[in-house]
């Protein structure tokens, strides 16, 4: 890789970790669906100014609930709960595992001997985590969180469908997907009145949060990040994304004071080297179905 297209990709790592700390702090000022919302809402503003890629209504609403809708919705309620934000970085990250374990199941693309070896070791990691639960935060918060990566997991392997799009153009559009449904969500849940009251009273925080939530993470960090995908290929590029859990654990212990009994530590190192080994392993195969 050019040593620009290197420092692009630390810094979409940075900003993808310093977001879980944007998030919790804007949890304090909107409900989880809102904040989702606004987000997503943010994101897709350039939707006015992009024509709609050549990718059917159906398959973009489907990348949109699980790429972006399902994961960042369980994300927020997750960290509202009550589950840590350095953890939570590192729980968002084992999509890799499932990235892995559904693709076998839908295009039969089978884990070579060293992914099997990384998806065990953060499976041991992940039940180590799952040890520590009940302590900080409720097993429904986990189980809440638990949906992120796995939704991640399923957006991903549906963006293969929708590889010949213009990158920039397709998640504006998949942004602006969510945000609607998002926004029709908070006004259920949350009620019309305390759901424009917390709009209107935003305060320059939750407002500076939303901006680097909405532009700076999902709009601007999500292109650039697609578009070294285009330009290299992934095993170079993606495993700069283990760079994100350490981001998000640096900045929560320094902003929020967040401590890592040995258990979840261990845990959550665990975790984050058995998605080492799975990405920095050779891609598996596809198999052909038999008939």
């Amino acid at each position: 890789m050019k040593p620009a297209d290197v420092c692009i990709a630390v810094l979409v790592a940075l900003i993808w970790g310093l977001a879980f700390v944007a998030a919790r702090i804007a949890l304090d000022e909107f409900s989880p669906v809102l904040m989702t919302a606004l987000r997503f809402a943010i994101a897709g503003a350039p939707c006015l100014f992009v024509r709609r890629p050549g990718v059917s209504w159906p398959l973009l609403i489907a990348i949109s609930f699980t790429l972006f809708l399902g994961q960042f919705l369980a994300q927020a309620y997750g960290i509202a709960q009550g589950v840590p934000v350095g953890l939570s970085s590192v729980i968002v990250q084992s999509q890799a595992l499932f990235t892995i374990a559904f693709a076998v199941i839908a295009f039969r693309e089978w884990p070579t001997p060293m992914q099997t070896i990384g998806i065990l070791i953060a499976t041991l990691g992940l039940l180590m985590i799952c040890g520590t639960v009940g302590y900080d935060f409720s097993v429904s918060a986990f189980a809440v969180l638990m949906i992120s990566p796995v939704s991640f997991a399923i957006g991903n392997l549906l963006l293969r469908r929708a590889q010949d799009a213009p990158m920039f153009d397709l998640f504006a559009w998949l942004c602006l997907t969510s945000a609607i449904p998002l926004l029709a969500l908070a006004l259920v849940v949350d009620g019309a009145a305390p759901t424009w009251h917390a709009i209107a009273h935003m305060s320059l925080t939750g407002l500076i949060c939303m901006l680097c939530l909405g532009g700076l993470s999902t709009c601007i960090a999500y292109w650039l990040w697609g578009r070294l995908l285009r330009d290299y290929p992934a095993a170079q590029v993606v495993p700069f994304a283990l760079l994100v859990p350490f981001v998000g654990s640096a900045a929560s212990s320094v902003v929020f004071s967040e401590k890592f009994g040995p258990l979840r530590l261990a845990g959550m190192v665990t975790v984050i080297g058995g998605i080492a080994v799975m990405l920095l392993s050779k891609r598996p195969q596809a198999i052909a179905e038999i008939a």
